[in-house]
C-alpha cells in the first residue's frame, strides 16, 4: 500500500489492558500527516489513558502525547502497572 502525502502509517504495540481493548497486541493505523500521540489516542478511543498514566514511547524512546507522528514510527502504548 502507498502512503499519500496527506496520511502517515504508524505501528501500535499495546501492552496490558490496552492490549486487551484494542483486541490483540500489534496494529497499524493511518493518520494524517503531523498528527500527534494524542491524536492517535483520540482515534483509538484511549484518550482517557492519558489521565490513567499510560507510559508512551516512539521508536523505544518515552515521549508526551503532544509529540508529533513520523511516517512508519512504532508506538508503544504501556498502561501504568499496579502492584500488591
Amino acid at each position: 500500500m502507498t502512503e499519500s502525502n496527506s496520511e502517515v502509517s504508524i505501528s501500535i504495540l499495546a501492552f496490558g489492558q490496552l492490549s486487551e481493548r484494542l483486541g490483540g497486541r500489534e496494529h497499524t493505523h493511518q493518520l494524517p500527516a503531523g498528527s500527534t500521540v494524542r491524536m492517535l489516542l483520540e482515534h483509538l478511543d484511549l484518550d482517557e489513558w492519558i489521565t490513567f498514566g499510560l507510559t508512551v514511547a516512539i521508536n523505544g524512546e518515552r515521549c508526551g502525547v503532544d509529540q508529533k507522528l513520523n511516517a512508519n514510527d512504532e508506538v508503544a502504548l504501556l498502561p501504568p502497572v499496579s502492584g500488591g
